[in-house]
């Protein structure tokens, strides 16, 4: 079953420093976390901001050559998680025929910002992720636990101006 959701905020691991995007239920309180590429934090905090740009950014650039194309985007999904790696497909509809294209979560969501698209997570995804954050005998690692309370405990004040 899909799980409709929307960024919640943009933060940063503080082991890694690599930027993560944290997906929220619209209705709920599962939370999906997703390291993800500076660029495409970029992308998706210059979207939250609304930031403007003098020419089209790629994913500015993606959306218009969609809809130059007839189509509309109906929805994203964050459809999978193997081997640590999240899966996205990019839901199009052309003249009543729908078509799905492959994508990196991160990418699918600066693109469904633009085009105001809903963003769905399958629940299994959520499973998958709860999953490997525990070890294989079954008890939470302390880096899990460590992300367990940093989700349980954050508010929007937490993301500054990236909140959503």
């Amino acid at each position: 079953m899909l799980l409709q959701m929307k960024v919640f905020g943009l933060t940063i691991d503080p082991t890694t420093n690599s930027p993560i995007m944290i997906l929220k239920a619209k209705e709920g309180e599962e939370a999906l976390p997703i390291w993800i590429g500076i660029l495409e934090a970029t992308a998706i905090a210059s979207e939250l901001e609304n930031v403007k740009f003098s020419r089209p950014m790629t994913h500015d650039l993606l959306k218009n050559v969609i809809e130059a194309m007839g189509a509309n985007i109906e929805k994203i999904e964050v459809c999978d998680l193997r081997d640590n790696t999240y899966y996205a497909l990019i839901h199009l509809k052309i003249d009543k025929k729908g078509y799905t294209i492959d994508a990196r979560p991160s990418d699918a969501i600066a693109l469904a910002l633009r085009a105001k698209t809903p963003i769905f997570v399958d629940e299994s995804v959520i499973e998958k992720s709860k999953k490997a954050a525990k070890t294989e005998v079954g008890v939470e690692s302390k880096e899990a636990k460590k992300w367990t309370e940093i989700l349980e405990n954050l508010s929007p004040e937490d993301f500054g101006k990236y909140k959503m």
